[in-house]
Formats: C-alpha cells, structure tokens, sequence
C-alpha cells in the first residue's frame, strides 16, 4: 500500500518538484497551497505525513499544525526558509517531527521523508503478541505507535512516540540528551538540545503538573530518567 503525503507549498515549482521526487519513490502525493486547502483536505482524507511550508499566504504553517496536532498525531516536517532559532523551536514545539531548511535538494528531501515514513511505520505492523508498556492509567502500544489513557488516545507526533518510548523501553536509567538524540534520531551529529523540546512536550501530556515533573526527571549534569514509581496508585 503506498503511502500518501500531504504536501503544503504555495510556491508551485516547488511543490510540483517535491512531488515529483516523492512519486519516483512511490509515495502518493496531494498538493495544497495554503493551510486553509491543507485543511479541508485533511479532514476529507487521512494522509501517512505532512511536507509542511510556513510562509503560507493566509493560515501560516505554524497555525495549521497547531490546529493539527488537535485531532491528528501524523508525522509532520516543516521546510522552510526560515531557519532561525526561533523558528526552529517554535516549528517543533508547536508539534513538527522534523524542520528542515530550504533550500534541500529533491533527493535529499526525498530520502529524508523515506526515513521519517520508516521510523512511523508506515504499514508495518509485526504479527503475533502486541507490545505494550503499562503505566499509572496510561498504555503505551509500541507496535501502534500509540498512547491511550483510560481507553482514550493521547495524540503524539512520530517524535515524541519515539523519545518516550525509548525513555519507558529503559525505565530506571538516566541518559543524556546526545545519548537519546543519537539513538532515537540515529544521528551522531545534530542539535541536541532538540531532545529537551520534545521532552517539555511529552510532560505536559503525561505529567500531572508539567512544571514540577516526576514521571521524567531531569538530573542536573547527568541527563533524563523515567520514573516509573511515580505512576504508582494509576494517580
């Protein structure tokens, strides 16, 4: 089954292009030139992931996935012109996967979606026993890439699937930002710093007061460690 990608670009060269590369792999492409079109076709459709602009004429890219990451937990990456700090921040703090800058050479952009797809697994569910991680009232489904509290999901993006199911995969054991950034990312160099974005994220969807965190500690110099007694009594 191919996957099918969603791809937001008001400049049309651009985005024939991005398309073009993408269907040579045998992904599936829509097009849309504003968030308000990514919208509408979102909710008429269901898409494996999102090729996101920001400067969209209209809705801006970090709007339309703010209001995404509401319903949907799809892998999204951000290509943008913009690469800022700040923007960079922002883009993953609001729920991108991954922010890459423009201007990216076809290919390129085209192996990095492949590997965005992969790591989602798209279309790759392992048969026999499902493996699942309980803890406190949450169930973390690693073959479904999924969290649920009380039978309801908790939205996550790709990303934050990953880090927290490599942080609950080893419960008890302190790692440091590049540890986690090379084995989720799988890349030995990059901006580490990344890992805590992500790390602030997922708190406020499992902690229960995000600005004091005892579910995933930091200790100071060492790294993140997550703490499973702290689900103790399903509170």
């Amino acid at each position: 089954m191919k996957a099918k990608v969603l791809v937001v670009e008001d400049e049309e060269a651009l985005a024939l292009l991005a398309a073009a590369y993408l269907e040579r792999e045998g992904i599936e492409c829509h097009i849309c030139g504003s968030g308000e079109e990514a919208r509408i076709a979102f909710r008429g459709g269901s898409f494996d992931l999102v090729l996101l602009d920001i400067n969209l004429p209209g809705m801006d890219g970090f709007e339309f996935l703010q209001e995404l990451r509401l319903t949907s937990s799809v892998p999204v990456m951000v290509v943008s012109a913009r690469e800022s700090d700040e923007d960079v921040i922002t883009g993953l703090s609001t729920g991108a996967d991954e922010f890459v800058s423009k201007p990216v050479a076809p290919r390129v952009l085209a192996a990095r979606v492949r590997a965005l797809l992969r790591r989602s697994r798209i279309g790759s569910q392992p048969a026999g026993p499902r493996k699942t991680s309980s803890f406190g009232p949450f169930i973390l489904d690693f073959d479904a890439c999924m969290l649920s509290m009380g039978g309801k999901r908790v939205p996550l993006s790709a990303r934050e699937f990953d880090v927290l199911a490599f942080l609950v995969d080893n419960p008890g054991k302190t790692y440091a930002a590049q540890d986690i950034y090379e084995r989720v990312w799988g890349q030995r160099f990059g901006d580490a710093t990344t890992v805590g974005v992500y790390i602030q994220r997922i708190r406020k969807k499992i902690e229960i007061d995000p600005g004091q965190p005892e579910r995933i500690l930091t200790l100071k110099g060492k790294g993140y460690r997550f703490n499973l007694e702290a689900f103790e009594g399903g509170a």
